[in-house]
């Protein structure tokens, strides 16, 4: 019985399953694929900027090295700013490189959903960002996926290469126009780390409160190379269905996942992040910050050791701020061999009268001490990021605050 479970068990994984609920893709309008091209950023709408902006994407380029955006479904800007950068959409880098071919739709095969299904038939709309061997990205490169058109499907198929020794950080800022209050968005994303390669990759969820979100994405990586995860959702949001999940191949290899996520009324997240620590020596941390105020969130996490002497940990805290909310936390700890150490911790309730109390106590007012201990709670500084990107990071977190607090 223990082996079939096992089984089992692997056999969820390998096929990555979905979980929640199920949102049929076919609702929504498909095209929008004829949107002008912008071979300047200046020449987006004052409108768009703004819009942008809230998601983390700075709409004038500055202290980055490139910038990649998907507005409904057409590309209207790709460019990189560094030497040894390239920022191109998914379809021209296929053209321009024929052993491109041997990573698209390698790590997340084409029929693993319905949801990947409708993207591979829709075409390669999203982005490739790779950074050449020993190449070290000065600034972020940033990438905006933009639902402009009301009721709208996007779709983005997005390749990120790290090369051996490179050094490269994206922020990708996910948001609607003012305009729009549907839609749905699918995005899948196969991400390889080489040998000695340090990615970092943050992810930035600003939608409208009826847009239904897919991400699909899958990590490999290779001996010495360091993978860190960072997710903030503080925005209202229809659904969101997500799952990442790295594979630790190498030696020494590392993952690193942070998330960040408020559930506002009537909103649905299932989300989580797992990592399969196959190399010798390989280590992975997630750690995962929950706020509801009166939505769902399922908080999922999953470590599987598959090598003795691989080191993980997983830590889940949700904060309940209104009855009507719920949190569930689902913590996995896999041991598939002898010598592994795995570690969890999970802890889930509502902030403390006496620490409201005591804030009041000094001046403050019961809202102001509830918006302080809330930011308390949802600064969680990441491990390993260059003092830039952090303050990048910090920067979107402020002001998606500002549209709930």
């Amino acid at each position: 019985m223990q082996e079939e479970n096992r089984q089992k068990a692997r056999k969820r994984f390998d096929n990555g399953d979905s979980f929640g609920e199920e949102v049929d893709p076919e609702r929504y309008q498909v095209g929008w694929k004829d949107r002008p091209y912008l071979e300047n950023l200046d020449d987006l709408s004052e409108e768009e900027k703004e819009d942008m902006l809230v998601a983390g994407v700075d709409p004038t380029g500055k202290e980055r090295t490139g910038t990649f955006i998907l507005e409904d479904n057409s590309v209207i800007h790709a460019a990189a700013l560094q030497e040894g950068l390239e920022v191109l959409s998914t379809a021209e880098a296929l053209e321009k490189y024929d052993w491109l071919h041997d990573y698209c739709w390698r790590l997340i095969p084409a029929d693993k959903d319905r949801y990947t299904a409708k993207t591979s038939r829709e075409g390669e709309n999203g982005y490739f960002i790779r950074a050449l061997p020993g190449v070290k990205a000065v600034y972020p490169v940033q990438a905006c996926m933009f639902i402009k058109q009301e009721g709208l499907l996007q779709s983005a198929h997005n390749i990120i290469i790290a090369e051996e020794g490179s050094d490269l950080h994206l922020i990708t800022g996910c948001t609607t126009g003012r305009h729009a209050s549907s839609g749905m968005h699918i995005g899948v994303s196969e991400i390889y780390v080489k040998k000695n390669a340090r990615l970092s990759f943050t992810m930035v969820h600003s939608w409208a409160e009826d847009v239904a979100v897919r991400p699909r994405t899958v990590t490999v990586v290779e001996e010495g190379g360091v993978f860190l995860s960072n997710y903030i959702c503080l925005r209202p949001v229809k659904d969101i269905q997500m799952y990442p999940t790295s594979y630790l191949r190498g030696r020494n290899s590392v993952a690193r996942y942070h998330s960040i996520m408020v559930g506002h009324p009537n909103s649905n997240l299932d989300v989580g992040s797992r990592v399969a620590l196959q190399g010798e020596s390989s280590r992975a941390e997630i750690i995962a910050r929950s706020l509801t105020k009166g939505g769902r969130i399922v908080n999922r996490g999953h470590l599987i050791g598959e090598q003795a002497g691989v080191k993980g940990h997983l830590e889940c805290r949700g904060l309940m701020l209104s009855p009507d909310g719920v949190i569930y936390a689902v913590p996995e700890l896999e041991a598939r061999v002898d010598g592994v150490d795995l570690s969890h911790e999970a802890a889930v309730g509502k902030i403390a009268e006496e620490e409201i109390e005591y804030l009041m106590a000094r001046g403050l007012s019961e809202e102001e001490a509830t918006a302080m201990i809330v930011r308390g709670f949802l600064n969680v500084r990441i491990m390993g990021l260059p003092a830039e990107l952090e303050a990048e990071v910090q920067k979107a977190i402020k002001l998606s605050e500002e549209s709930y607090l």
